[in-house]
């Protein structure tokens, strides 16, 4: 097993966590696990800060488990591997995303769709095959089987491609998997926000036409003029949507707050597609008619898994893709939560691990 020298206490971890539902993070001790034969050990340098940290911090889920180390776009720089870790050695640029754990067996994980996996076991706050809790990556260390490891390109900086590892794999998968790739095509993006910003710039990647569907006219110089985007509706104006009436071939809905989908669905071409990767807290209105009158598609995707991740991260590096990000000190990131939940953010923050976690 290759080690570093600075791996003097392989088990012994320090970040910070969040102990009851006021979300309120402070400095936290504890243990990782020893690097196993299969196992790829890092130093964070940065981890993004996604919205669903803040859900799990404050247990608005019902599923989070004290204490938590949020935490799952995490980058660093590898220290330790296992025995039989083949893809990675000791220097290596590395990143961790949602998920450390699958089955293995199941039709999804043979078909490299982990996280699809009903077996899957997420970054943080879930139970790991060896019986633990899982720590994120709001910590100095991290260590994850080979499998959920992806290598970050030499080209982009970690602190900007850190949220790429859930925001940009969140809509690179759906712009994939459904065909909305295609150059000529015409794409809507809902929501400028931390997914939204990146499901832009990934569009643009593979030259799709795109329009951002705001209900804010103040970010339509941003989006054309610094995120590339071709055109702009703003949703709360009628004569722009009916304009833009039956015009896209896909549409990606990035937005977590409820909103209506009618209007959504009348702007898509027939045999259109509108994708789901917000997570609204309660249901939303579904009007049949519309669909079944154009043979159009409501569909939902979470993530993706590790092959297309590692895809997601190589495409960014070939096209210069990064997330417009915030770099924050640890001991920032309580006021960084309370900003993120008044959407007071361009448009990721990212926590300075390597350089603030100690100060902290």
């Amino acid at each position: 097993m290759a080690k570093s020298a600075e791996q003097e206490h392989p088990t012994k971890a320090f970040g910070w966590a969040a102990t009851d539902t006021s979300g309120v993070l402070s400095p936290f001790k504890f243990s990782r696990r020893e690097t196993g034969e299969k196992d790829v050990r890092f130093k964070v340098l940065y981890c993004g800060i996604c919205h669903s940290d803040l859900h799990m911090a404050k247990n608005d889920w019902g599923t989070s488990t004290y204490p938590i180390v949020p935490g799952h776009e995490i980058v660093g720089i590898v220290t330790e591997v296992g025995s039989k870790v083949g893809k990675f050695k000791v220097g290596d640029r590395v990143g961790v995303g949602c998920m450390v754990g699958a089955c293995h067996s199941c039709d999804s994980c043979d078909n490299d769709l982990e996280n699809y996996c009903p077996k899957m076991v997420f970054t943080y706050s879930a139970p790991y095959h060896d019986g633990t809790t899982t720590y994120g990556g709001y910590s100095d260390v991290m260590v994850a089987e080979e499998r959920y490891v992806v290598r970050i390109p030499d080209n982009l900086p970690l602190d900007a491609g850190a949220p790429l590892l859930c925001a940009g794999i969140t809509v690179y998968s759906p712009l994939q998997h459904f065909g909305l790739t295609k150059p000529g095509m015409h794409i809507g993006v809902v929501g400028l926000g931390g997914l939204g910003h990146v499901a832009v710039k990934f569009a643009k990647g593979f030259g799709v036409k795109v329009t951002v569907i705001s209900t804010s006219p103040s970010k339509k110089k941003e989006a054309i003029e610094h995120l590339g985007a071709d055109y702009f509706l703003v949703s709360r104006e009628p004569d722009q949507m009916q304009a833009a009436m039956g015009t896209m071939d896909g549409i990606i809905d990035t937005v977590s707050a409820v909103h209506p989908l009618l209007p959504l669905i009348g702007l898509l071409k027939s045999q259109g597609k509108l994708v789901m990767v917000g997570a609204p807290n309660r249901p939303l209105e579904l009007p049949v008619f519309p669909l079944i009158m154009g043979r159009k598609v409501v569909a939902g995707s979470c993530i993706g898994g590790m092959k297309e991740t590692q895809e997601m991260i190589d495409f960014a590096g070939k096209h210069n893709i990064t997330a417009d990000v915030e770099v924050i000190p640890m001991d920032y990131v309580n006021t960084a939560m309370e900003r993120l939940e008044k959407a007071d953010v361009r448009y990721r923050f990212v926590i300075d691990i390597g350089n603030t976690l100690k100060s902290a």
